[in-house]
């Protein structure tokens, strides 16, 4: 992924108005951000809002920003979940159902579209090996990192296309 600048994350939202765009959080490590080429989108959370996140993709080479919220279910410890991007697993809400309004008309008429993903969206740092799961959260895979790689921009594509149909 090309760095980002704060202009371009705030013009990069698909599924806010201009205002809400302006208004919400920025990561607050976006100046210190060191590991571009490490991250399949930038993803942070609300920490004002808990049940918010946003996640900046590029798509043709263009930054697609996507406002979230997380469902505010808890699970217990012992129960684990897969993130549908990544394919990591996690304990407890280490994953939550995180919704998006559709880009356009459909979404200003309230139709939105859900994904299980990591709730610290950290999945291109899981999927490289650079930060690590609970134990258990990764499974040993035939396919190279370059391959899960791939297969997690794939999911994110799918996501992000479905938020346009």
């Amino acid at each position: 992924m090309n760095p980002l600048t704060e202009h371009d994350i705030r013009t990069s939202f698909v599924n806010c108005s201009k205002g809400e765009a302006k208004r919400l959080p920025l990561p607050k490590d976006l100046a210190d951000i060191d590991h571009w080429s490490d991250l399949d989108f930038l993803g942070w959370c609300d920490l004002s809002a808990p049940a918010r996140s946003y996640l900046v993709a590029e798509r043709e080479g263009v930054p697609v920003g996507v406002t979230l919220r997380s469902s505010s279910t808890t699970r217990g410890f012992l129960r684990r979940s897969m993130c549908s991007l990544c394919l990591t697993t996690h304990p407890g809400s280490g994953v939550a159902l995180m919704s998006a309004r559709k880009a356009g008309p459909a979404g200003r008429d309230g139709n939105s579209v859900g994904l299980y993903i990591c709730t610290d969206l950290d999945c291109p740092l899981y999927v490289r090996g650079k930060k690590k799961p609970a134990p258990g959260g990764r499974m040993e895979e035939t396919l190279t990192v370059e391959q899960q790689i791939d297969r997690t921009r794939a999911n994110l594509d799918g996501f992000l296309d479905r938020l346009f149909s």
